[in-house]
């Protein structure tokens, strides 16, 4: 036990009791994480040069700059400041292991070092932490496998590395408190690949023997996972674990009657009571539907969750969430975005009237937003928090424009030929940019580097010069995105400036990301201390207290046990 002090909001003297044998249960971790959100394409991103597990090269082939493949930068704590501030309770960090570990398991020191600064820059900020074994399952494809697969001879081959990295994991966070969840496996799929349910991308569309096969290794998974972490003892003989269903799928939908399998298929894992939530995840179509239509398939998800996996003795989250097309180019949020913002509604205020958490799927700050750090999607986010928290609910949301006109610079590294680098990502059109302004800080070799702009007509441009104008015409209609590519097998190059040009002649700094077969370093932008300060330093109450049945209060209002911000304390 040790003293907290809450003298400056409360003017109460409170003391911590969070030893394992009183965390509070999984069903009220899932009540109290509030609203959240996933740092995703991060921690789980990855690059693949060796593409399966009997190569010894895939094991361990990437170093910490795998944190910048996907399009993101470093993650700082000052994200998860903005993120706290705004309205959020819990955040949750996709990690990919496979990449960063030998055969044998053994997780290189330094990734694992990395995982324990992101979950400290969000338990430190109060808020709820999940980390999980992601991209380490999943679909196959253009020739990459993933190593764990919901099929018992999968399981028989994996089962020891799977308990060794979970072993690893477990010991490294044993001293953490009930704020960090461990999650078993993200979205762990059959030989097959298939979505929806076990065996659908087999041949006739099922096959009983494959099914069976898969639905017995997710709860052999799911069963390792628990048994490795609760061995490990100190907190984690409490701590509140997540297993998924498989392919973390909800089981909603009439078109199969197979669909349902993952959630009666998934056994809670022996030995548990009160410390095991369930995860799913839902991307549902809004496309070309009516409201009413939509809301009932939120209602028909919820209601088969509470009868088909709530009634096993767990609570459920959804680990993901957003709409079918939420990393495609032009996103529900772009194309229809008064449909989506009834849809995020009425989804968020459904499942928390169902005590069910909700975790956004990457958007509302993504690429060098995060950086800032900043908002991309300021409204979406006012949207989820406001159904959340209430419509009179003012989030702290600071956008890009907040910080100034400064540029982002950096010393991008591309390491196969025809990789690309971002300049300018996000539709725009040409009617009301002209032209883009690219700066570096030396000339390219001859025949290095080309721009190239994907519109109507993909359109590339030599670039030869440490100054670059790039004009935009009419037959390039919506520019979709504008890369610097490689046209050689490496080579390196330093951005300093970024300008999309508008018809009127202003300047607007375009902020820069991975695309693919690179990576970034040497990062900086200039704008002035104070704006940041400023940006990030609007103070909101972060006091989060509920009495012992759960009911939300302003404070304590007399001595007892309560759960403030997440902890069980005792105020004298």
């Amino acid at each position: 036990m040790r003293p907290f002090s809450l003298l400056s909001v409360l003017f109460l003297s409170v003391t911590i009791y969070a030893t394992a044998a009183d965390f509070e249960t999984a069903t009220t971790a899932v009540k109290h994480m509030g609203l959240g959100w996933n740092l995703g394409n991060t921690l789980e991103a990855s690059g693949h040069v060796a593409t399966t597990p009997s190569d010894p090269a895939y094991w361990g082939q990437q170093d910490l700059s795998s944190e910048t493949y996907w399009g993101q930068f470093f993650t700082k704590p000052e994200l998860m400041k903005m993120m706290k501030r705004a309205g959020f309770g819990a955040i949750r960090v996709p990690v990919t292991w496979y990449n960063h570990m030998d055969a044998d398991a053994n997780v290189n020191p330094a990734w694992m070092a990395r995982v324990h600064e992101v979950v400290d820059y969000v338990v430190n900020q109060g808020m709820y932490c999940i980390i999980n074994v992601h991209h380490d399952t999943g679909a196959d494809g253009d020739t990459f496998q993933s190593w764990l697969k919901a099929d018992e001879a999968n399981y028989q081959q994996n089962r020891a590395r799977y308990e060794k990295l979970w072993q690893q994991i477990a010991m490294e966070f044993r001293d953490y408190e009930q704020l960090l969840l461990f999650e078993s496996y993200n979205e762990m799929l059959d030989k097959y690949s298939s979505w929806c349910y076990a065996s659908f991308a087999s041949p006739n569309r099922y096959d009983a023997a494959d099914a069976t096969s898969a639905y017995n290794a997710i709860n052999s998974y799911a069963q390792s996972f628990v048994n490795t972490v609760r061995a490990t003892g100190g907190n984690n003989a409490q701590r509140n674990l997540i297993v998924n269903t498989y392919a973390a799928a909800n089981g909603y939908g009439d078109w199969s009657s197979h669909l349902v399998e993952p959630l009666t298929k998934l056994q809670k894992p022996e030995g548990e009571t009160d410390h095991l939530a369930f995860e799913v995840h839902a991307y549902p179509t809004i496309a070309d539907r009516a409201v009413t239509d939509i809301k009932k398939e939120v209602d028909g998800m919820i209601n088969l969750l509470k009868s088909r996996l709530v009634s096993k003795g767990a609570p459920v989250i959804f680990g993901e969430w957003g709409t079918s097309n939420v990393d495609a180019e032009e996103t529900d949020y772009m194309k229809r975005p008064e449909l989506m913002k009834q849809f995020c509604q009425y989804f968020v205020q459904q499942c928390k009237a169902s005590n069910i958490a909700t975790f956004y799927w990457m958007g509302i700050s993504d690429g060098a937003a995060r950086l800032f750090p900043a908002f991309s999607q300021a409204d979406l986010a006012r949207w989820i928090l406001q159904a959340y928290h209430g419509s009179s609910f003012d989030p702290v949301l600071p956008e890009r424009s907040d910080y100034g006109t400064s540029c982002i610079a950096c010393t991008v590294d591309f390491q196969q030929q025809w990789s690309e680098f971002n300049l300018a990502q996000g539709s725009f059109t040409v009617r009301d940019y002209a032209q883009l302004i690219l700066e570096l800080e030396e000339a390219p070799a001859a025949g290095l580097l080309e721009v190239k702009i994907y519109g109507k007509n993909t359109t590339s441009v030599k670039v030869t010069a440490t100054s670059s104008t790039i004009a935009f015409n009419a037959q390039m209609g919506t520019i979709t995105r504008v890369t610097l590519q490689c046209m050689q097998p490496t080579g390196t190059t330093r951005v300093k400036n970024i300008w999309l040009v508008t018809r009127n002649g202003e300047k607007v700094p375009s902020d820069p990301s991975n695309y693919w077969g690179c990576t970034m370093r040497d990062i900086d932008v200039s704008y002035p201390a104070s704006i940041a300060d400023n940006t990030l330093n609007t103070e909101r109450s972060t006091l989060r207290c509920f009495d012992l049945s759960g009911r939300p209060l302003q404070a304590p209002h007399r001595k007892g046990l309560f759960i403030i911000n997440g902890k069980k304390l005792f105020v004298k």
